[in-house]
């Protein structure tokens, strides 16, 4: 399956299934899951990064069990918009997964979550680094997947 524009993304999708966020950072990939009605993005849990083909057997693991539909995998462009070699893995990451197993991918803009999920766990939950640093990457995939969220429930209230 190709990458999808996240406005299409529901139309490739059973109605009634949860989705799943992606933050994938140089070390570990946050997992974020949304309910089945698609309204709240809940951090899930950490994967810390070792061999490719062993983090997607984790990942359509995780999917399987909760009947994920589609992944919505964070872009980190560049403040300009561009994209640079981290956004370029992203790409990477999604093609390589859509050659192990048919799956609905799209992606959403992060720029910045993890730094607004790091002020927010500062100032609103006054975390000390070492809690924040078990939290921040699951965190940003819940903030991510509820950016997608919202922003596909926006679009249908237009429409």
């Amino acid at each position: 399956m190709p990458v999808l524009d996240l406005l299409d993304l529901p139309a490739a999708c059973p109605p009634d299934t949860p989705w799943m966020g992606l933050d994938l950072g140089e070390k570990t990939i946050g997992v974020a899951v949304s309910d089945s009605t698609r309204l709240i993005a809940s951090p899930l849990e950490l994967i810390r990064k070792s061999k490719f083909t062993q983090e997607a057997e984790h990942l359509f693991k995780l999917m399987a069990h909760r009947k994920v539909s589609a992944l919505v995998i964070g872009l980190p462009a560049n403040m300009d918009g561009s994209e640079g070699p981290r956004a370029q893995s992203c790409r990477a990451f999604a093609r390589n997964l859509e050659r192990l197993q048919p799956v609905n991918i799209a992606f959403w803009d992060e720029r910045l979550s993890t730094s607004a999920v790091e002020r927010f766990l500062i100032e609103d939950l006054d975390l000390n680094r070492k809690r924040r640093a078990q939290v921040v990457d699951r965190t940003a995939a819940a903030w991510i997947l509820q950016g997608a969220l919202d922003r596909v429930r926006d679009q249908a209230t237009w429409v």
